[in-house]
């Protein structure tokens, strides 16, 4: 049965500039990959195009503290992104930035489109001001406690646990992440996109779209909840593009960030004559567009993104893919337990066929979280990638290399064996479409357990012992090989290098799909050489170590006793005013001392009851690190410490400040 050519055009949420790619981005990035594999492999047009999300705030920040222009930074952090990507053999057709004339020519367009059909409206609203870094902060940059669920150290826009999206001023207890201050609302004018006048498209757009159910329902809870109007502008200082006609407003990065697929495909159009951008994104377009994205940006790429598109009279995605968070060993990723791990750090312990293998025999279509369990990731690769695939060649070649000069039998030993391995290709096909990798996985190496099982009963290396039954050996061992052959074709969009050495083996120099239809017969092989070795234990305890956040980090030649400035900086430094002083009962040292820091009250125990009086403290105003954990202690717990100095005894000398001080004020 002939396939029918498709034309499609596939993103993967676009890699923040401002660090490395780690374990749980490449999740999507494999993911993604896999299936675009598959595709070209199956004989589609399919572009796969990505890009460094290169605006925003956070950028702008981190640019200003290294000392770089935003520019600069994003220039050098796209780089090593996508450095680390292509060593992951996740392979883009076009890899841009958002920061290109493409995308800001696009974000203008599209605007200009909504402001024209009246999607686009002005209201002044009170936004969260931090007083002490003097700038508007975006809802990223504010944390508090949601007002759906209760769940603590929630962002200021949407709540990870219940899904549930807000404004920071609903939110209770808000802070700055930038000084740990409360923020105080101010107002300004900003530019709002009308989403609630699409909830009718967009209902439409879900029933054509085959969404996931659990995209679904969550698209359900958004609607019965009503859906709000999105404000698309942020306030000077920002880095991205500036609003036409506006002094001090620019595009949110929500807005020019998915605008990026496209700017990044328009770019791929340039380079390559034979695509043309308005066939793929025209309104009426029979192309395919998909986007694979997390979770946790759901809400951007299912209800903002699709209106947008529709608001501006381009074509709406024809579907959204959405996977999970991974944990590893069950648990969130952790730089203390060095299972944060940098794309990099695994590199050089790893090899990347190990993970792309991993992850494919793990993932499933569902927003379900995935966990990279240490043991058995080491066990399962060895199991099947080595004990059962690699094995049929390594067995097999051995046989023809040494007694047929390298030649393949011109016949089969069981034709119906390996009909039945070419016949599964269409259910292991239905799988990779349909993203249930490990469901592909598993058939491919029940697959692969039948080839060793063929192999086990024939026992080709006592065949050879016996002349007569040389010839069959040959025959046998082509059988082998075919097998391997056709799982290494199944395996291909899953772990490409080891294919590509594959084909070197059988001196073929492109496959498709279609090639699983016909034996390899009668035609010389080269050499065999090991095409993966195990994974050994002691490597992955290695870069579980090197993962480790360790104070010397930052310098080889320092030791324990030394502590690296973002060790420093992490100490939250603040006015504290002495309201309340007693001694404490039983404690020859300390006195129980009550701070007022503003917007709180803390118990701290210190030990200055030699130099100081209790009534000579009251009122004082003192440094205090505020962030210090809670300490258990004998007495009571203590909420913090007073910074002092001194020998000891009656030689300590509080760190004070002015009077004038603000209680709260953070320390610079």
């Amino acid at each position: 049965m002939k396939i029918k050519k498709r034309n499609i055009l596939v993103s993967s949420a676009l890699p923040y500039a401002n660090g490395s790619i780690h374990m749980g981005h490449l999740v999507e990035y494999i993911q993604t990959d896999i299936w675009v594999r598959f595709q070209k492999l199956r004989g589609h047009n399919c572009h796969y195009v990505c890009a460094a999300d290169a605006h925003g705030t956070p950028i702008m920040i981190k640019a200003r503290e290294e000392g770089v222009t935003p520019e600069d930074l994003v220039t050098s952090i796209a780089k090593k992104q996508h450095r680390d990507l292509k060593n992951f053999d996740v392979e883009f057709d076009n890899f841009h930035s958002t920061h290109s004339k493409e995308n800001q020519e696009l974000v203008e367009h599209i605007y200009n489109s909504l402001v024209k059909s009246d999607y686009i409206y002005t209201k002044n609203i009170d936004q969260a001001y931090d007083i002490e870094e003097k700038m508007f902060l975006p809802d990223r940059f504010i944390q508090g406690t949601c007002p759906k669920c209760r769940a603590e150290s929630q962002y200021g826009d949407a709540c990870e646990k219940c899904g549930a999206t807000y404004s920071p001023n609903e939110m209770i207890e808000p802070i700055s992440t930038l000084s740990r201050t409360k923020p105080i609302w101010k107002e300004s004018e900003h530019f709002f996109f009308k989403l609630s006048s699409f909830k009718n498209e967009l209902k439409d757009w879900m029933k054509t779209a085959h969404l996931h159910k659990n995209i679904t329902n969550k698209l359900s809870e958004w609607f019965e909840m009503g859906l709000k109007d999105w404000d698309i502008s942020r306030d000077d200082p920002y880095f991205g593009f500036k609003i036409p006609n506006t002094h001090n407003k620019y595009f949110y990065v929500w807005l020019d960030a998915p605008i990026g697929y496209l700017a990044s495909f328009l770019n791929l159009c340039a380079k390559n004559k034979q695509l043309k951008f308005d066939d793929y994104f025209n309104k009426d377009s029979e192309h395919e567009l998909y986007h694979f994205i997390g979770k946790d940006i759901v809400y951007f790429h299912t209800l903002f993104w699709p209106a947008v598109l529709e608001g501006a009279e381009l074509r709406k995605p024809t579907s959204v893919f959405a996977h999970g968070f991974l944990t590893i060993n069950g648990k969130k990723m952790s730089k203390s337990r060095g299972t944060f791990i940098n794309a990099a750090t695994y590199l050089d312990n790893l090899n990347p066929n190990y993970i792309r293998y991993y992850y494919a025999a793990k993932l499933g279509p569902s927003m379900e979280d995935i966990d990279m369990n240490m043991d058995d990731f080491v066990a399962r690769v060895n199991s099947d990638l080595i004990g059962k695939l690699i094995n049929i060649a390594s067995r097999c070649s051995g046989f023809i290399n040494k007694n047929f000069q390298g030649r393949l039998s011109s016949r089969l030993d069981d034709e119906k064996l390996f009909n039945t391995f070419s016949s599964a290709s269409e259910i292991i096909a239905t799988h990779y479409e349909a993203r249930e990798y490990s469901k592909a996985m598993k058939h491919i190496m029940l697959l692969a357990d039948i080839a060793n099982r063929y192999i086990e009963e024939k026992k080709p290396w006592l065949m050879i012992k016996n002349s007569s039954k040389t010839n069959e050996v040959q025959t046998v061992c082509t059988q082998g090989m075919n097998l391997f052959r056709l799982l290494m074709i199944y395996l291909m969009p899953v772990i490409p290098d080891i294919a590509k050495n594959v084909k070197i083996l059988f001196n073929e120099k492109k496959w498709s799909w279609d090639d699983r239809k016909n034996p390899l017969l009668d035609t010389k092989i080269s050499i065999y050489k090991p095409l993966l070795t195990r994974v050994e234990k002691e490597k992955v305890d290695k870069m579980i170590e090197a993962s480790k956040e360790t104070t010397n980090n930052d310098n080889p030649e320092s030791n324990s006793d030394f502590i690296t400035i973002d060790d420093f900086l992490k100490v939250d430094l603040r006015v504290a005013q002495i309201i309340e002083a007693k001694e404490v009962t039983g404690a020859d040292k300390l006195l129980e001392l009550t701070l007022n820091l503003g917007d709180s009250q803390r118990k701290v125990f210190a030990g200055i009851k030699s130099a100081y009086k209790v009534d000579d403290l009251i009122n004082k105003h003192v440094v205090v690190a505020a962030n210090l954990a809670p300490r258990k202690m004998r007495f009571g717990v203590s909420e913090g410490m007073v910074l002092a100095a001194g020998p000891g005894n009656s030689d300590i000398f509080l760190l004070s400040v002015d009077s004038g001080a603000r209680p709260g004020m953070k320390i610079k």
